[in-house]
């Protein structure tokens, strides 16, 4: 039977809804319901640098770091011992003053940052990164298939109409966050539980406060509560940092990027 433009047609059909199951959410697991820490709750709301600044934030609360010259951020001293993976792996990244946009960049930050994702995913908060990955590639694969059809068996109006469907489809997907909605339902209740103050908040009791002030509010709680560490440090989105990229050792760990 000849390949004709109803045989790509229905090609890209099928791939159109394997990656719609795929982004489908699953059920929440038994965390999602409680409050998530201020890193996934950044993470969720602002992706890797938004988790990398309330990192920052927890270091400097703990007198580990502080601002450097030129929008960079530095260490000022080991404070207490760090646990956290995410803050561990910013601070042992912190050779150097170095920038936040530096910071996304070093192999040991972004793992830890793939880490922090993954526990999401776990929760049902962010659909898995296989499953991410997978349904992107089939959705790249829709407009590929039907401009590979109309190239090797051009069709009549209305095949050509009709191959159009899946293209659409695909690019409306495309959109489908990868948060899912249980995140958002997280994400919407907890900013009724924390709106952002009217002052800045102090005293050691407000310390998990303000980073989840500036988890869920992002640069407006930055200037709020620590100004002087965002401006300096070139924390704050709109502003650019600069630095040095701190030197990382040989390893044999895959980095692991994202947005």
């Amino acid at each position: 039977m000849p390949l004709d433009m109803w045989w790509f047609t229905g090609v890209a059909c099928s791939l159109l809804t394997a990656a719609a199951v795929l982004l489908r959410a699953g059920k929440p697991g038994p965390g999602a319901a409680a409050a998530p820490p201020p890193q996934c709750v950044a993470l969720l709301r602002g992706g890797r640098r938004a988790a990398v600044t309330v990192a920052l934030v927890a270091l400097q609360q703990r007198g580990v770091v502080t601002n450097g010259r030129k929008g960079t951020v530095r260490i000022d001293g080991w404070g207490t011992a760090v646990r956290d993976p995410l803050q561990l792996a910013v601070r042992t990244s912190l050779r150097r003053p170095a920038g936040i946009r530096v910071l996304l960049t070093v192999p040991r930050v972004q793992r830890a940052l793939e880490a922090l994702r993954e526990e999401c995913a776990a929760e049902g908060l962010l659909l898995p990164a296989r499953r991410w990955r997978t349904a992107r590639a089939l959705l790249c694969a829709v407009p590929l298939t039907v401009a590979t059809g109309l190239v090797v068996t051009p069709g009549s109006l209305p095949q050509t109409m009709a191959s159009a469907v899946p293209v659409a489809g695909a690019v409306a997907l495309w959109f489908v966050p990868r948060q899912t909605p249980a995140a958002r339902r997280l994400l919407a209740s907890l900013h009724e539980a924390h709106p952002l103050p009217d002052r800045p908040l102090r005293g050691s009791a407000s310390v998990p406060r303000v980073q989840m002030s500036v988890a869920l509010h992002g640069d407006r709680a930055l200037e709020l509560h620590l100004p002087h560490f965002a401006r300096g440090g070139g924390l704050l989105g709109r502003r650019r940092d600069g630095g040095i990229a701190p030197p990382e050792p040989s390893s044999g760990g895959v980095s692991c990027g994202g947005p």
